[in-house]
Formats: structure tokens, sequence, C-alpha cells
């Protein structure tokens, strides 16, 4: 992706190491412009995660640190920024698995999103009444304690609470994790409506890689800590390569024959991001 001024985020080729030894991500750039969807793709333990916690700052908690490359949040460097700092910019994280206040109702998980804000009751509740026009489910289900719904249910309400903070960029780590397709689905296209009627913008970790093309404008493939392959959604949609080893469609028709990404013969003229 060529360079903007409408770039929002700027990864510039981070390394981050994990108790000081466990080398995690090895060089990885992307851009993410505003008011774009871009999604983070591979498979588990590829670095999708790592990659979203090294933008929210939130790496010191599982004692990993970016010791390489640069962070900029509209050209400001942001690696010594604390996660709280970053949530005053704008930034705010969805983290895998949810992470909802089970004890809590639904409406007060939701509200936690809003600790920060500024602005006042009114313009807390007409964000809150926002969320509710985007997740009519959470609504109905306002006065349930979140451990007591659904999976679906819970992955909404974490969403709607970082709506909650009135984001400009929503980090979202593997949305579709555990769910039903037809939620998944669900997710995916209120993810799309905040995108286009909001203008939030989305940086999403996702390894269901044929939902997340769908819906993104953008991807980036991941592999061992590695930006393999990067383009269009569109374009990465029907790559023969991200189609065999991706999306299950294509290539070899013996599932015992199946080989890792940077085996590919049309892979190699990308061999620079394994240097």
């Amino acid at each position: 992706m060529s360079a903007s001024p409408n770039i929002l985020l700027n990864v510039n080729g981070i390394e981050v190491i994990y108790n000081h030894v466990i080398l995690v991500l090895k060089g990885v750039s992307l851009q993410v412009p505003e008011g774009a969807v871009v999604a983070l793709l591979g498979g588990n333990g590829a670095g999708k995660t790592t990659t979203l916690r090294a933008v929210s700052n939130l790496l010191a908690g599982e004692r990993g640190a970016v010791t390489k490359g640069s962070i900029e949040l509209r050209g400001e460097r942001i690696e010594a920024l604390s996660t709280a700092q970053m949530v005053d910019r704008g930034v705010i994280q969805v983290m895998e698995g949810r992470h909802c206040f089970g004890h809590l109702t639904i409406e007060d998980n939701l509200m936690t999103g809003a600790y920060t804000r500024k602005d006042g009751k009114a313009a807390v509740a007409d964000t809150l009444d926002k969320v509710y026009g985007y997740f009519p489910r959470l609504k109905t289900r306002r006065t349930s304690q979140a451990a007591y719904t659904s999976g679906g249910e819970q992955q909404m309400c974490a969403i709607g609470r970082a709506l909650m903070a009135n984001p400009k960029m929503v980090l979202l780590d593997e949305p579709s994790m555990g769910l039903a397709p037809q939620i998944v689905e669900e997710v995916f296209e209120i993810v799309k409506d905040l995108n286009q009627r909001e203008k939030v913008t989305f940086l999403l970790a996702e390894q269901n890689t044929f939902m997340a093309l769908r819906y993104a404008d953008y991807g980036y493939i991941l592999e061992s800590g590695r930006i393999v392959m990067d383009g269009r959604a569109a374009d990465l949609a029907t790559n023969e390569d991200v189609k065999e080893f991706y999306l299950g469609t294509g290539g070899s028709k013996d599932s015992t024959d199946r080989k890792s990404f940077r085996d590919v013969k049309s892979y190699k003229r990308r061999k620079r991001w394994l240097a």
C-alpha cells in the first residue's frame, strides 16, 4: 500500500521479543489508511495478536516489548505511550475471547467503555443509543448479566463497549472465534456498517480468511512473525496461492500434499521478507 497523507497507522519494521529471548515479530510493516478496514490474516501463532498488542501497547503485561522499528499514529511515535494514552488518542482494542465482565449487566459493561469520556452524560447517552441501534440484541438483553448471554452477544457487547469510547480506530482480535457462522456474518456486517456510516477505522486479526477478505479493503498475511503477502482484499481473495493455503480451495487435491506458503515457487520472489 503506497504512502498517503491519509495513513492513520504506520507500522515500520517492528520486532517484538517476549521474555527477552523469544523473537515473535520479525520486521513487520503495515499501513492502515483512515476510514479503512484492514485485515491481518494467518494461522494460529502467526503473530496477529502480537501485532495488535504492539500497536495498543499491551505487550508489557505479557512480558513483551518492541525492540526494533517504529509505530506511528498520525505521524506521532507511540511506542512509549501508555494504553490509557492510546485510548485518549482514539485507539481501542477488543481482545480475543471477548473478556466481558461476567458479573455486570450488558449495559453496565457497555458503560465501562465510556469511563474516559469527558464530553458529558448527554453525549454518552447518545452513543449508548447508537450502540443499541447497531446491536438491537444487546438492548433486549441490557439487564442480563453478561455471563449468562451467548458468545455472539458477548462479542457484540465487547465491540459495543469499544464504541462507547468514541474511537477513531478499533483493533479487533479474532472476532469470529467460537461463534456460529451466521453470528460471524452478523458481526462482520456490523463492522462494515460501522466503518461506512461512522467512519471507524478497523485493524482486525482473523483466522477466518474467507470472511475477513469479504469485508476488508486491504489485507496482510503473516506467517511465523513476518508479512509474506499483502494487497487489496479482492486481489488476495482470487490469488491462487492464498486460495490454496488460506482459503482451502485450489492447488493440490491431495490433503497430505500441503506445504508451507514459503515453499510455493511463485512465492520465491518475496524472499526479501524471509531474509
